[in-house]
């Protein structure tokens, strides 16, 4: 009976990292939970889409998120601490692939987080977009790599 009470707790952490993984998963799905109105800009002298956020989506502003997907190793980004996070490998990507510009993010990381080509796991503040066609719909600060169970 001992063991039993012994391994409980770590059977609990397990449990728990588990559901942040699925959670993380599930966050790429809850953002793609956008549509897109035509609105004209003054500046560029045409309309452009722009993105309209469900209630859903809403909710997840400014607050911390976690969420798993793959660097893209994007020019004109200054460091590790800065870069495209995608829901996608970079051949299936945004701006390779095809994919919705719902599926990629800027990120601003506190560290720097090396580059692989494997998925990784993040957590930061989550940042809506829908007024400067500059940047893109969502955005990603004080980010931290999620170290992993192997």
């Amino acid at each position: 009976m001992k063991k039993i009470f012994l391994l409980l707790p770590l059977f609990l952490l397990f449990s728990v990292a588990a559901q942040a993984q699925k959670n993380a998963g599930n966050t790429w799905k809850t953002l793609s939970k956008i549509t897109f109105k035509k609105q004209y800009d003054e500046f560029l002298g045409f309309k452009v889409d722009v993105p309209v956020f469900s209630k859903e989506v809403q909710a997840l502003d400014a607050k911390e998120i976690t969420i798993r997907g793959y660097i893209i190793p994007v020019e004109g980004y200054k460091s590790h601490k800065e870069f495209v996070f995608s829901a996608f490998p970079y051949n299936m990507c945004f701006f390779c692939g095809g994919a919705g510009p719902e599926t990629v993010m800027e990120v601003t990381a506190l560290e720097p987080i090396e580059y692989t080509a494997d998925p990784v796991t993040i957590r930061g503040t989550l940042q809506l977009n829908s007024g400067d066609i500059n940047k893109l719909i969502y955005s990603l600060t004080d980010v931290k790599l999620v170290r992993e169970e192997k």
